[in-house]
């Protein structure tokens, strides 16, 4: 049987290149080993080739790729290996909200709302966090959020709230909201 000929580009930041390797290589050999994927690290470029080791092609679930790839974007936007691997349990996603589509280029816009996410002392962020279960990754110009999909969905309606001037009390209003419903319908 002939391996599959398909594979995925990504772009990471080259100073998130040493923590997509790993002490040793280690990160990476977990992702490759986890998901039967080899990863192909242009240092100096930032790009990371995804593509399925051919030993694996007999048993091989080309959601692997999909799954090697968000956790490789999740590694350069931020997150640690230990949250980025959480992606490769089936029922978990990857979202990225781009600021520069609400804000344009203009930093100071883009640092305002940075600023209403994160919070005094975090405390934004951490609430999303804790009130949605999902982990967010604020990034030069990005927000990214990992978490099952329902609650993704409902931590980039908060941070899109924010993005567009809502009182963060009108936001925690909505994650409390959130967080009733969550428990009693129990459909995790």
């Amino acid at each position: 049987m002939s391996s599959p000929q398909t594979r995925f580009i990504s772009r990471i930041p080259l100073e998130r290149v040493a923590v997509l390797v790993g002490t040793g290589g280690s990160v990476k050999k977990e992702i490759e080993e986890r998901l039967g994927v080899s990863l192909k690290i242009d240092s100096k470029e930032g790009i990371v080739e995804i593509t399925p080791k051919p030993e694996d092609a007999k048993n091989w679930d080309p959601v692997n790729l999909f799954k090697a790839r968000d956790i490789v974007e999740a590694i350069g936007f931020g997150f640690s290996p230990d949250r980025a691997m959480t992606l490769a349990q089936d029922d978990m996603t990857l979202a990225v909200i781009d600021l520069t589509n609400y804000t344009g280029k203009d930093k100071e816009d883009i640092t305002r709302i940075k600023a209403r996410i994160i919070g005094s002392g975090g405390k934004t962020r951490r609430i999303i966090e804790e009130t949605a279960h999902v982990y967010v990754s604020i990034g030069q110009d990005t927000v990214a959020i990992i978490g099952h999909i329902r609650d993704v969905e409902a931590a980039r309606e908060a941070v899109e709230m924010l993005i567009n001037g809502a009182p963060h009390s009108s936001v925690y209003k909505f994650l409390d909201g959130y967080a009733q419903k969550r428990k009693f319908t129990r459909f995790y």
